[in-house]
């Protein structure tokens, strides 16, 4: 479907002000949106016969259509993620732990130290 923004529709106005006119342009604007009106019915019109003539088949046909919409709104890596996690959100089940993914792929740590508090220490490390 076609999508306008406001400036579209801004640009537009102007160069219809310019072409037509102030005189003749509210009753090409009115023209115009009588006429978006009768092209939408027409069309949910048809689109109901077809389903009532088709039933269950029709369903069938716009699944394709379905599917390509669902293209573009395709996100790459969150597919592969579906897919190498076979759709788990949390593959590391990290919900309740506190814990949240960084950006650069570890881990943050839990709990954060207050200012001015010496970080622990591993006797055994050092």
């Amino acid at each position: 479907m076609l999508e306008f923004s406001w400036t579209h529709i801004l640009i537009l106005v102007v160069a219809g002000l310019f072409i037509l006119g102030p005189e003749r342009l509210p009753q090409a604007a009115a023209w115009l949106g009588k006429t978006v009106r009768q092209v939408r019915e027409f069309v949910s019109g048809a689109q109901q016969q077809l389903r009532d003539e088709m039933g269950d088949e029709f369903e069938e046909f716009r699944k394709p259509l379905q599917d390509l919409r669902e293209l573009r709104s395709f996100d790459p890596r969150r597919a592969l993620t579906a897919h190498l996690f076979d759709g788990d959100t949390d593959p590391l089940d990290l919900t309740g732990t506190g814990i949240t993914p960084a950006t650069n792929g570890h881990t943050a740590p839990r709990d954060r130290l207050a200012p001015g508090q010496p970080p622990p220490t591993d006797p055994d490390a050092t």
